[in-house]
């Protein structure tokens, strides 16, 4: 019985170079994608390090914008003191509101910047004055209510004549309306810029609550001063 006999033979010659001809393609594949695998991985880490250094970094914030001065009108300045002076003493009561001229207005529609409260208590014969600013100026007080100093107070003085609150109905831009009918016009047509202040007190003479526009930064130097009713609005008088 004959077995079968293998035989160790030769691959073609043609079969072996064509595989070493497919062998340095297929190792110059593999490097290839390995090269660019590593590439992938070094850009994910380098996203990745740039993403946590910008989530690091404090947000930017705008700068705040520095605020323009805040007009208001007598009876909302009034407002704002006469709350600290409540504060002060429980029986305080206003005799005089004042506006103050500054370079932030002139005062042409009743309002200013600077309002003047000024206070007496009859308990502790004692009399205050509280400021309010809303004003940028410079000189000017810092904004918002600044207290005065105590100084002592007599009922009986006229000139210090306190007044029930409920007698100011009448606002400054009000009080202007109402002069500028009575020469302020003519005032301000031959020079826009004078600043209008006003006042604000008791006359004891007559009890009624007045309200004196002033067209000038103060009586001294007024052009013209109107006095108007502050309970009803009424023009009461020139005074200059």
């Amino acid at each position: 019985m004959k077995t079968a006999q293998f035989v160790h033979t030769q691959p073609p010659a043609e079969s072996v170079q064509r595989a070493n001809s497919i062998c340095p393609r297929q190792n110059h594949f593999n490097s290839g994608r390995k090269l660019r695998v590593l590439s992938l991985a070094v850009f994910t880490l380098l996203v990745g390090l740039l993403a946590c250094d910008s989530d690091s970094k404090p947000a930017e914030t705008a700068k705040p914008q520095p605020k323009g001065p805040e007009l208001i009108t007598g009876r909302s300045g009034f407002q704002k003191v006469y709350v600290a002076a409540r504060g002060w003493n429980q029986d305080a009561r206003p005799y005089r509101l004042t506006s103050m001229a500054t370079s932030d207005g002139d005062g042409h529609d009743g309002k200013w910047a600077v309002w003047r409260g000024s206070f007496a208590s009859a308990s502790t014969h004692a009399a205050k004055s509280y400021v309010w600013s809303g004003s940028t100026a410079d000189g000017a007080p810092s904004r918002g209510v600044n207290p005065g100093t105590e100084d002592s107070y007599s009922p009986t003085n006229s000139s210090t004549q306190v007044f029930d609150i409920n007698f100011l109905k009448i606002d400054s831009d009000q009080a202007f309306a109402t002069a500028q009918k009575h020469g302020g016009e003519k005032v301000l047509e031959k020079d826009a810029k004078i600043p209008v202040t006003y006042v604000c007190d008791w006359n004891h003479n007559t009890n009624e609550l007045i309200w004196h526009v002033i067209y000038g930064a103060s009586r001294e130097e007024s052009k013209l001063a109107v006095s108007v009713n502050a309970s009803t609005g009424e023009f009461i008088r020139v005074e200059k």
